[in-house]
């Protein structure tokens, strides 16, 4: 029996004055297959531009529909449940300051000013086809100052580790929710498992 992971963001509410926002996450995670190593994309990338809030929407996103049985938030991520069922995840949430963020341009800035320590972009990773950068483990702590040279607006960071222990056994999701590091921002998440058979190739 397979078992799974899925990270959604389910709603997002700026705690500052009403105004137009540009807002794009920064989702950092570990990498499925290799320990040492991290990934790091944008949400949503460069196909879907910025996450658009007009100060009639009362600083909220609800990505999740309200009051819908079984709708979905905002997809994150999707991978096989680890060995340890350990996971760890870091977002930032930055403001934009021009009308369209290149997902891309910001990835290739983070890999340049990493230099040995990053490993190159892959696409089709943790259920997503935009493209992850690589990076070192050790440069993890390292993101955060280079975001900090990019002239947009930081909300800071929420960390986002999980432990899949036994509350999961009884209900398959489970809803967190904390603000980001500069208190501006709050956001709820969902951590959900479930299995299935694993499909045998050779049928």
């Amino acid at each position: 029996m397979k078992e799974e992971i899925l990270l959604e963001f389910e709603e997002l509410e700026i705690l500052r004055s009403k105004k137009r926002w540009k807002l794009y996450f920064v989702v950092m995670a570990e990498h499925p297959t290799e320990k040492d190593k991290w990934i790091m994309t944008t949400i949503p990338n460069e196909n879907h531009g910025l996450i658009e809030l007009k100060p009639n929407a009362e600083n909220k996103v609800y990505f999740e529909p309200q009051n819908a049985i079984g709708a979905n938030g905002l997809f994150v991520l999707d991978r096989d449940m680890p060995r340890n069922r350990r996971l760890k995840v870091r977002v930032f949430l930055r403001h934009s300051r021009d009308n369209i963020r290149n997902a891309g341009k910001l990835l290739t800035d983070v890999e340049n000013a990493l230099g040995d320590e990053a490993y190159g972009q892959v696409t089709n990773l943790l259920g997503r086809s935009n493209p992850w950068l690589v990076i070192g483990q050790e440069a993890v702590q390292k993101v955060g100052a280079i975001l900090s040279n990019i002239k947009d607006r930081d909300f800071g960071m929420i960390t986002m580790d999980e432990e899949f222990g036994p509350e999961f056994e009884n209900q398959s999701e489970l809803d967190r929710e904390n603000k980001f590091s500069t208190g501006d921002a709050r956001l709820v998440w969902s951590w959900a498992t479930r299995k299935h058979v694993k499909e045998d190739l050779y049928t």
